[in-house]
């Protein structure tokens, strides 16, 4: 059984950092393309972030997020994270990781937002002043 647990959130005022993580166990966690997506409140998914596998893995931001975020992962722990810097109020979601294939997928923006995708509980980012 695939079980992804986030964990990190917090609030934090504009300007400020997180580090959030996500643990995953149930699959061969090196060989999978992972990702980050959030859901503001009273809006839809949207996808912020993907890392592929491999020892130099291939990374993707959401527009809005580059230069902020970073994703990356540590196959030796089943962890991939997400660094947040300079927080925006907008970032303000609950962050969710995602797993995906067996291979990069080329619109990660389409792939992790669909409802079959597996996903954590979530962890939830407040960013205001």
């Amino acid at each position: 059984e695939v079980l992804l647990v986030e964990s990190g959130g917090g609030s934090v005022q504009p300007g400020g950092s997180l580090r959030l993580s996500c643990s995953a166990s149930g699959f061969i966690f090196s060989i999978h393309t992972m990702a980050w997506i959030r859901q503001p409140p009273g809006k839809g998914l949207e996808w912020v972030s993907a890392i592929s596998d491999g020892t130099i893995p291939y990374t993707k931001y959401l527009d809005s997020v580059a230069g902020r975020f970073t994703i990356s992962r540590d196959n030796a722990k089943n962890t991939v994270y997400l660094q947040l810097n300079s927080l925006r109020t907008e970032d303000t979601a609950m962050y969710y990781c995602a797993r995906g294939p067996a291979f990069w997928v080329k619109n990660p923006e389409i792939y992790f937002t669909d409802s079959g995708v597996p996903r954590g509980q979530g962890t939830l980012v407040t960013v205001s002043s």
